[in-house]
């Protein structure tokens, strides 16, 4: 890519940023044109592709990008750093909501990147999300003290468990057309204090 794009004020960079999440969430990668995106920025088609040599090279940057931003705010917020799982999922959680509301639609772009049908792109898109996140979430769990949960409980079938229920939620907000922040903000903290209910130790 071009790197007069970093050049570019903050708020113009996230507003390119933004229309690319937009028009590749709402259609697979083949039929999102660089046209469509161009013009949910405001600015010309030529210019974005000044940016951007293609359109593979804007999606991966735009998945990149959703990578190297969650980690920031995980990391920022603290995630994993603690010894409390309960803790760093309610932190993680605010953490996430900030992202909504700079990137509204970085979150349905990063499902529908990750089910991506076009066989290069979602290779690439695998293979970063291996390198991002399971490097981090390894070392964010052996943080966590084992004495919190119920004796006998499987701790790994509990974060499978966690981890599909969440993905099914996102999903769900996803299907709607828009994400929510307030209710999911609501359902994450009910859905919080329930996991605590059943998988915490009792006092």
């Amino acid at each position: 890519m071009n790197e007069k794009f970093f050049s570019l004020p903050e708020e113009r960079q996230r507003t390119i940023i933004n229309a690319g999440y937009r028009v590749f969430s709402q259609n697979c990668y083949k039929n999102s044109p660089m046209s469509e995106i161009a013009e949910a920025a405001g600015i010309s088609k030529s210019l974005l592709f000044h940016y951007f040599h293609n359109k593979k090279e804007l999606y991966l940057f735009l998945w990149e990008k959703c990578a190297e931003t969650t980690i920031e705010f995980l990391t920022r917020y603290g995630c994993y750093d603690g010894t409390d799982l309960f803790e760093s999922m309610e932190r993680g959680m605010r953490a996430k909501l900030e992202i909504i509301r700079l990137y509204p639609d970085m979150a349905n772009f990063t499902i529908k990147a990750f089910y991506e049908p076009d066989p290069v792109i979602n290779a690439a898109v695998q293979e970063s999300y291996h390198r991002h996140f399971n490097l981090k979430a390894d070392k964010a769990r052996l943080n966590f003290d084992p004495r919190q949960f119920r004796p006998g409980l499987d701790i790994s079938m509990m974060y499978r468990e966690m981890y599909w229920a969440s993905e099914g939620y996102l999903w769900e907000m996803v299907q709607r057309g828009r994400v929510d922040v307030e209710q999911m903000e609501k359902d994450f903290t009910r859905l919080m204090e329930f996991w605590k209910s059943i998988y915490l130790r009792k006092e």
